[in-house]
């Protein structure tokens, strides 16, 4: 069948380069895509969220399978623009319709949502520009660090850790009344600081049945020892060592079984990936936030692990037959190293060209933030590509991926050296 998938990171590229390996596969289209998926596929010059271009090219090349690699198609609708058009209607989508995207579009939305399933996270409170002082009021009733995170997508962005209390109330200040993060920070929630170490878990679910993959933790900040500013993340590794069986029974049965409870119970419609954002604190899982699609770069580490046919695995969903599926994974570690441009998260310049790809031989590049111009291959985004390595341990691998960058060049060209550093 022929296949389309939706947006242009290094999350995509590995979804590709998955999904180029099944025999169900007979054509493969990315749109936008990058310069990893134009030597396996065709890319497709639209934007994710251009819903009619999609419809065109969906019917074009006779695309039986679409899968949605960003949040913001989804919390758009983009699955629910499919079943409601007669061309599109029997075309399979991944991706949760538009009131389950909700789980990531709204941060308040989320919280409603795990209170009332009972499903363990932090306390909190949401404010609007309207009663800000109340904000305020609520900070100083807070012990630090305080936890700020805009309502709305904010790109990876929107989350402020801060320490100091007249920071934090300025912060808030210029979230609401500033409109810091745009329409995405017209409420801003609130939540207690929970201590402890994060990792992350991706569920598969037909919407009657889940399949839980591997773990895998990221790292979000700029500068080693996690310090600097918050990014799309810099790194990830697979499996976690610290998440025992013990544990992942508990995220199981206390987290992943009562959100898809949950889903049926408030009718959310969900065909696609739940990321759950955990956090470790003592012996229990708390959520810190849901994601309606994978993350990236956890991607890169969670789908090579994945020996199942990942087209299968689709077709499955589709169909509600999930549970007739069995999810083999690779027992080697993963590791990825996420190179970045010079500047990034901040300012940063585009069309650097970068060398030395042809070099790795020991791990896979996956492209992110990078076009083909002019015959060559240069930087176009802030997170450039993903050092993807195996190993018989996270630390073999990450040093795998380190050798390999070795061969790898871009005028200003960062990344963090300490993945893994905390493990």
């Amino acid at each position: 069948m022929n296949i389309l998938i939706l947006g242009s990171g290094g999350r995509e590229h590995t979804f590709a380069w998955k999904v180029r390996q099944s025999n169900h596969c007979t054509g493969l289209f990315v749109a936008p895509g990058n310069s990893g998926t134009e030597a396996i596929a065709t890319n497709l010059d639209i934007s994710v969220t251009n819903f009619e271009a999609i419809k065109n090219a969906v019917i074009q090349n006779n695309i039986k399978l679409v899968v949605v690699g960003p949040e913001d198609p989804l919390v758009q609708g983009i699955h629910d623009f499919f079943l409601k058009d007669d061309d599109l209607k029997y075309v399979s989508v991944i991706g949760p319709q538009k009131a389950a995207a909700e789980l990531e579009g709204s941060k308040e939305f989320a919280k409603e949502f795990m209170m009332r399933h009972n499903i363990p996270t932090a306390a909190y409170k949401s404010f609007t520009r309207e009663n800000v002082e109340e904000g305020l009021k609520f900070l100083e009733n807070l012990e630090a660090p305080y936890v700020l995170k805009a309502d709305g997508l904010a790109a990876g962005k929107g989350v402020l850790i801060l320490n100091d209390i007249e920071e934090a109330k300025a912060e808030l200040k210029s979230m609401l009344v500033d409109a810091k993060f745009g329409k995405a920070s017209t409420k801003v929630v609130i939540e207690e600081f929970l201590d402890g170490i994060e990792l992350s878990c991706f569920v598969l679910t037909d919407g009657k049945n889940y399949k839980i993959l591997p773990t895998a933790k990221d790292y979000k900040r700029i500068g080693e020892g996690d310090t600097g500013l918050n990014t799309g993340g810099m790194g990830a590794v697979s499996p976690v060592p610290f998440a025992t069986k013990t544990f992942l029974d508990r995220i199981e049965n206390e987290v992943v079984k009562p959100t898809v409870n949950g889903l049926k119970k408030d009718n959310l419609p969900y065909v696609g990936f739940i990321f759950i954002g955990l956090i470790k604190v003592g012996d229990d899982p708390k959520v810190i936030e849901y994601n309606v699609r994978m993350g990236d770069p956890e991607t890169e580490v969670v789908l090579p692990r994945l020996k199942t046919d990942l087209v299968e695995i689709f077709q499955a969903m589709a169909n509600q037959t999930l549970s007739d599926v069995t999810i083999d994974i690779d027992e080697r570690a993963a590791t990825t190293i996420m190179l970045v441009s010079g500047g990034y998260p901040e300012d940063y310049e585009k069309g650097k060209e970068i060398t030395g790809i042809e070099k790795i031989t020991n791990s896979i590049a996956f492209h992110a933030g990078s076009k083909f111009q002019n015959g060559k291959v240069v930087t176009s985004g802030g997170r450039v590509m993903a050092i993807t390595s195996y190993g018989n341990n996270y630390e073999e691998a990450i040093k795998k991926s380190y050798q390999s960058i070795e061969n790898l060049h871009f005028d200003k060209m960062n990344y963090r050296k300490d993945i893994g550093f905390d493990l």
